[in-house]
């Protein structure tokens, strides 16, 4: 297991991830306000990124960058900006409503025909996509369940007790070597990419990074512990019939047994916390506090939005052989074809 080396900064992708990383380099410069974000895409990369990184400071932090600055005003007032701009444009861009059990059993069909990621590698995915697809994932799923962590303190009873079971096997059921995000490690190892915690940060792009930030959006906020749970919920109630797709996706493409472990621990983790959430958690917690319907469904669907918007910018590039990390990784065709053109 590699050692836990805080990644450094990256670098900045426009006016407000710039002024963001200026003060946590300790010499601020222009601020973060209300007006400088209304003019940012709220899913782009800028605002993204500049999120991201404030959000990250709870978790490993960069090197170089003081722990003290987790709770500096002058990181948490433009932090407060960047997150309302993009938490109204995800409420506007969801239907809302306040049937669980629709949306639930929304998330449990599949079509025939169904597409996404999971369905294109295991169809005919290159070994250079899976490559990609792992480097994108790799900004949750070293820190796989540490944003769902947060809302543990948020719950009582049932619920409560039903969530820790889950996050207990995400952790490795008290073994360190089964945790989720050390098989993820692991995987990454096996397939030639880097494990160590943020190395394709600077790789990312906007897609990959709002799926990251709407776990800790939800997680850091109290107001919003039920869109935390519905977005556990998407995530837990989908994973294990992509979980499988990957594994044959890997298999058809000659991985090793530890690439395959962890999506093969998937398969049938998620299946069972499928059940759990559903009737262990999220059922107890509308009996107590009916009123977070409405929040559970914002979660569901401000999830399986932005798990469509990343999944649309994987196909649309692959089925073009072009890459989808901003740096791309070396087998990529426009690496490989630019290795060839300047080969003597």
């Amino acid at each position: 297991m590699p050692a836990v080396v805080a990644p450094g900064l990256p670098a900045p992708r426009g006016p407000l991830s710039a002024a963001a990383f200026d003060t946590l380099r300790g010499s601020p410069g222009e601020q973060i306000d209300a007006a400088a974000v209304a003019q940012a895409d709220p899913y782009g990369d800028d605002l993204q990124l500049a999120l991201y990184c404030c959000y990250e400071l709870h978790y490993r932090g960069f090197s170089g960058v003081g722990a003290d600055l987790e709770w500096d005003p002058q990181l948490l007032g433009p932090r407060r900006h960047l997150e309302r701009a993009f938490l109204a444009t995800l409420r506007a861009d969801v239907p809302g409503g306040t049937d669980v059990s629709a949306e639930i059993d929304a998330l449990l069909v599949e079509t025939p025909d169904a597409s996404g990621v999971s369905h294109y590698l295991r169809r005919c995915g290159q070994l250079w996509q899976l490559r990609e697809y792992v480097a994108h994932r790799s900004l949750y799923h070293l820190k796989e369940a540490d944003p769902q962590a947060w809302v543990i303190p948020r719950l009582s009873g049932p619920a409560k007790t039903a969530l820790v079971t889950v996050e207990h096997d995400e952790y490795g059921a008290g073994n360190p070597r089964r945790m989720h995000s050390r098989l993820f490690g692991d995987m990454m190892s096996e397939l030639g990419l880097c494990p160590q915690y943020g190395a394709y940060l600077d790789a990312a792009p906007a897609a990959t990074l709002t799926e990251v930030n709407f776990m800790s959006l939800c997680g850091l906020h109290r107001a919003l512990r039920g869109a935390l749970i519905g977005q556990f919920a998407t995530v837990e109630l989908t994973s294990s019939p992509g979980s499988d797709r990957l594994v044959r996706a890997m298999r058809r493409l000659g991985c090793g047994p530890a690439a395959i472990e962890f999506y093969a621990e998937h398969v049938e983790a998620d299946a069972a916390h499928e059940q759990l959430v559903r009737h262990g958690v999220i059922t107890p917690l509308l009996a107590s506090e009916p009123e977070l319907a409405t929040d559970v469904v914002f979660g569901i669907q401000a999830a399986t939005l932005l798990a469509d918007r990343f999944s649309d910018l994987l196909l649309r590039n692959w089925t073009a052989s072009q890459p989808t990390l901003r740096n791309p990784l070396p087998d990529a065709p426009s690496q490989v074809a630019t290795r060839q053109k300047i080969a003597p």
